[in-house]
């Protein structure tokens, strides 16, 4: 699961049609990848941002195309 730096999820819907904006936390290797689905979590504690939340994000061509 990688961390989002978005204050809520609606502000990472607002995003879509632009690049991710995130850190990668897997100790196995990149999890991001221009084309596929992901979850994602945005952690108050690493971030700074008030809320936390879960999200899958679809990407195509480093674009978010959806937020569920």
């Amino acid at each position: 699961m990688m961390i989002a730096y978005y204050e809520s999820k609606k502000a990472l819907k607002q995003e879509i049609g632009k690049p991710l904006k995130y850190t990668e936390t897997s100790l196995f290797g990149p999890e991001y990848r221009s084309n596929g689905t992901f979850n994602v979590c945005n952690r108050p504690h690493i971030t700074g941002a008030k809320r936390e939340f879960f999200a899958t994000v679809t990407v195509k061509n480093d674009v978010v195309v959806s937020v569920d």
